[in-house]
């Protein structure tokens, strides 16, 4: 009997050590090893820095929306790691120096590149429904085109002169979206305000 105890003892121990080692093998496997390929490091801190730019972007138009002295309807916000773009049609002096202001002001804002331009005079019903549909068609015209990111570019229009602005990947979808844009019925000039991303 004592003897069918001890051995039966001794599996025991025999058994435990195997289920330790088993284990302690199976977490070492599931733990991350220094030799997994930087891929997904690397994409996720891509997709950190484009969330972060979404966050700043909503940001500064929260800020700018609050602001009365600015009319943010009228100023488009793009951001780049940290830097922000302002472009569009403004009333006088005083609302591009206060949007860059208030801008700067906000949270996660490493820099304010202004592109805002004066307004030359007031625009009547007739040339704000012409401008709207200049817009569409540049914007049809850069989404049809397969080189220019059409998302990326952003497009406003004053009295049939079209502004582009926004970040871009090259030099050369800077020239094409600018020459796409100048080509459209209606366009009178293209006043380019893209920038290549850094």
């Amino acid at each position: 009997f004592t003897m069918k105890t001890s051995t039966s003892f001794s599996s025991q121990r025999a058994l435990v050590s195997s289920l330790s080692i088993a284990l302690l093998a199976l977490s070492m496997g599931c733990s991350p090893q220094p030799t997994d390929t930087p891929a997904q490091p690397v994409a996720s801190a891509t997709m950190g820095s484009e969330l972060d730019d979404t966050v700043v972007t909503t940001s500064v138009k929260a800020a700018l929306l609050a602001e009365e002295s600015i009319k943010s309807m009228d100023i488009k916000i793009e951001t780049n790691k940290g830097v922000v773009q302002l472009s569009g049609f403004v009333n006088d002096n005083k609302q591009i120096d206060r949007a860059v202001a208030v801008a700067q002001a906000v949270a996660g804002v490493k820099g304010v590149q202004s592109r805002m331009v004066l307004k030359d005079g007031a625009s009547t019903v007739g040339s704000n429904l012409d401008d709207t549909v200049i817009t569409s068609r540049v914007k049809a015209a850069l989404l049809a085109d397969k080189d220019t990111k059409s998302t990326d570019i952003g497009v406003e229009t004053r009295k049939g002169e079209v502004m582009l602005s926004g970040f871009v990947a090259t030099n050369s979808q800077i020239t094409l979206a600018q020459k796409l844009a100048a080509k459209q019925e209606g366009v009178k000039a293209v006043r380019n305000e893209l920038s290549v991303k850094k």
